[in-house]
């Protein structure tokens, strides 16, 4: 087989996987898991970063979903460079002594056994809106195929997207907004919102000294963003003002 028969061969596989799939959720979570089984590494997500939106769209599984978050917990990583620069992030070796970007975010992932990692944007209408994470458990750069599937893969991610946006296209007008992305951001991460909302009435915060209060917390607790969001949102967490920066005896939670 030459190589052109197997690039072909790879190209197939990958846009097999967002046939048949029943909505953009599903189909953003078959290519990452696709992504898994094609491109020799274990785990993969779908980032969305657009302005004030970042959200885990789709994720080869709860590990995967959770790696990726914590780049929106931290506010770095691999996904935020991709789309800043347009161009493919690779970290052969997060334990490398020369690599220094994400200090927050390489401890959290490489503290999951999680030793390589990889972002490649995803564009969609001209505009770089998230990134394809791919993530390693053994140190190593992806191989020329492999790197070539994951630009591939990357192309495609962008397709659930376009689904999502028909999905919601039958809103009443009243529901709708000028920019499609403020619907998405409701439908994936309205519960960072919603806490963040919380904590802003609970201790008299603007909003970016509340989304710090609530991600500073996360970081001290080795929780994602979300997971502490939820906590909030449920009552079962409540930031107090002399919150020291996520200190377990400065919270309440209630049982």
């Amino acid at each position: 087989m030459t190589d052109g028969d197997s690039f072909n061969g790879l190209r197939g596989q990958l846009a097999e996987a967002l046939r048949g799939e029943g909505g953009s959720l599903a189909g953003a979570n078959k290519l990452c898991t696709v992504c898994v089984g094609l491109l020799g590494v274990d785990g993969a997500a779908i980032s969305l970063v657009s302005g004030a939106i970042q959200a885990t769209y789709g994720s080869s599984s709860p590990l995967s979903r959770r790696l990726d978050e914590y780049q929106f917990t931290f506010g770095e990583g691999p996904c935020m460079d991709a789309v800043t620069s347009g161009r493919p992030i690779a970290v052969a070796d997060l334990h490398d002594r020369r690599e220094q970007r994400w200090p927050a975010y390489s401890g959290a992932v490489l503290k999951a056994g999680i030793r390589a990692v990889f972002a490649i944007p995803v564009m969609l209408a001209g505009s770089h809106v998230g990134s394809l994470d791919l993530f390693r458990a053994d140190p190593g750069a992806l191989s020329d195929y492999e790197h070539a599937g994951a630009l591939l893969a990357a192309e495609l991610a962008a397709l659930p997207l376009v689904d999502l946006a028909a999905e919601h296209a039958g809103y009443p007008p009243e529901e709708q907004e000028q920019d499609g992305w403020s619907r998405l951001a409701a439908l994936q991460r309205v519960e960072v919102y919603q806490a963040t909302g919380m904590v802003m009435a609970q201790l008299n915060l603007d909003t970016s000294e509340a989304l710090a209060r609530l991600r500073a917390h996360a970081f001290a607790q080795d929780l994602t963003a979300s997971e502490v969001a939820w906590a909030i949102v449920e009552r079962r967490l409540t930031l107090v003002a002399d919150d020291a920066w996520g200190d377990d005896s400065n919270k309440r939670e209630e049982s």
